[in-house]
């Protein structure tokens, strides 16, 4: 279930960010701004994917980057196209990491993050983040055996963490908290973060929940590893763009109300999150229905024009 807080903070993003823009018209040519006139010069739609942040954005068996995200952004490629009235849009794939996504954003060299992203405010104040697109919660994994009543059971441990997630805050903030006295073993991506525990060089690791299930899946390792405790952050995702962008904004919000309207949005969570993944293992998550009234919320009633 999404907490009501999550649904709220991604209200409040939007409300900082820009007004809806459901009314207004599609952009000239000659009034393109940003992304929009990039693309139309370049012809070249810019996608961040993550190697192994499952199923959002990870490399499947032949070494091809796919997942609920990367789908999601190629939507809103295709919107990109509609708008600027051009089929010959291509797309191209730029590696990112949790510590390099915003940076890519920022300085062009990306024009979305296609991964598994938390949108906060604070990250607000240098990119923009498209709806609602999943809610996952920091949890924590660990060999199974391992004693487990609470989150002070990872009192004096070694704790593998990705570098430059809100999963390296949440741990920070909990340890100092209370006085646990963790070592923070920090990892580029969430493939080495998990290596550290499997290694043993790391006697846990956090990160958010659904990204934990996705490792287990990927490695067939859930006789291993057991994700246990409580949900110690909230984190709702969104599709990374960059800051202040008020027309690719427009588009994004276009691409996703297409998707919701024309009864798109299902087949892709599906896809992904409860059918089998490319090694042949599957989540068995359906969407829940927060997370379906959260699509629902930003469409209309009117499929968007097409030029």
């Amino acid at each position: 279930m999404i907490p009501k807080p999550v649904l709220g903070l991604f209200l409040a993003i939007g409300a900082a960010l820009a007004a809806p823009a459901a009314a207004e018209p599609r952009l000239p040519p000659a009034g393109l701004s940003g992304t929009l006139d990039k693309v139309a010069r370049t012809g070249i739609v810019s996608l961040g994917y993550r190697e192994a942040s499952i199923p959002f954005s990870f490399l499947d068996p032949r070494g091809r980057p796919v997942g609920y995200s990367l789908d999601l952004c190629r939507a809103i490629v295709e919107e990109i196209g509609h708008t600027l009235g051009r089929t010959d849009l291509k797309t191209e794939l730029v590696k990112v990491t949790s510590e390099t996504r915003f940076a890519a954003i920022i300085e062009g060299k990306a024009d979305l993050e296609c991964g598994s992203t938390t949108a906060n405010l604070e990250r607000a104040r240098t990119v923009s983040f498209s709806p609602l697109i999943f809610v996952a919660g920091t949890m924590v994994m660990v060999p199974r055996g391992t004693p487990w009543k609470s989150f002070h059971d990872l009192r004096g441990r070694k704790v593998a963490v990705t570098a430059g997630t809100t999963n390296l805050e949440a741990l920070r903030k909990l340890d100092a908290k209370f006085g646990l006295s963790i070592t923070l073993m920090e990892a580029p991506d969430h493939e080495q973060s998990y290596r550290l525990l499997a290694e043993g060089k790391a006697g846990a690791l956090a990160s958010d929940n659904i990204l934990l299930a996705g490792l287990l899946a990927q490695h067939k390792s859930k006789g291993r590893f057991a994700v246990v405790g409580d949900v110690l952050s909230y984190d709702p995702y969104g599709i990374v763009y960059r800051h202040g962008d008020k027309p690719m904004r427009d588009v994004i919000e276009r691409a996703f109300r297409t998707l919701v309207v024309g009864n798109e949005i299902g087949p892709i969570y599906d896809k992904w999150f409860a059918h089998k993944l490319p090694n042949g293992e599957a989540f068995n998550i359906p969407m829940s229905p927060q997370l379906e009234e959260a699509f629902k919320a930003f469409a209309t009633e009117i499929e968007p024009e097409r030029n």
